[in-house]
């Protein structure tokens, strides 16, 4: 599928939309992305059996591997990027490098982030902690309330 948006620019972080979750890669100019992936180059989800992963740059439609994808600079609101040509470049000195993997602390979103932004953050890693702590919590209430109604129940 096609590029969703905008054309992307040279450190632009790119967002492939894969069935259950995202795939990110930074966008480094004439049509390639470097990202952290498994060996044939298409998801890094892959890599978390493993614990590692390399550091690959692709043509960003090989990568796409006909999912939609996007320029998704999401973070902007929050940091400052750092300029195009220090993204692209850091990006290009880790390609083919391994790298430890870790589907919570060093994942492709993580990668992508500290070179554009100095920093590893992961938003599908955090919204997936909150919805979990927030379901425990839900769950938690609900078993005190039938535990009490329970009691209630047979004290009458």
């Amino acid at each position: 599928m096609p590029l969703e948006g905008s054309p992307p620019k040279p450190g632009d972080l790119i967002e492939f939309i894969r069935p259950l979750y995202q795939h990110w890669g930074v966008f480094v100019g004439d049509g390639k992305v470097v990202h952290l992936t498994d060996q044939d180059g298409w998801s890094s989800l892959s890599s978390a059996f493993g614990n590692t992963a390399m550091v690959r740059e692709d043509p960003i439609e090989r990568v796409a591997d006909g999912c939609i994808y996007r320029v998704n600079n999401k973070y902007d609101a929050r940091r400052p990027p750092y300029p195009p040509r220090k993204i692209v470049n850091a990006a290009r000195r880790e390609v083919g490098k391994k790298k430890n993997y870790s589907v919570t602390s060093a994942n492709c979103e993580h990668f992508v982030t500290e070179l554009r932004y100095g920093d590893s953050f992961c938003d599908q890693v955090d919204n997936a902690k909150t919805y979990t702590v927030g379901g425990l919590a839900v769950a938690g209430l609900a078993a005190v309330a039938l535990t009490t109604w329970q009691r209630s129940r047979q004290k009458q």
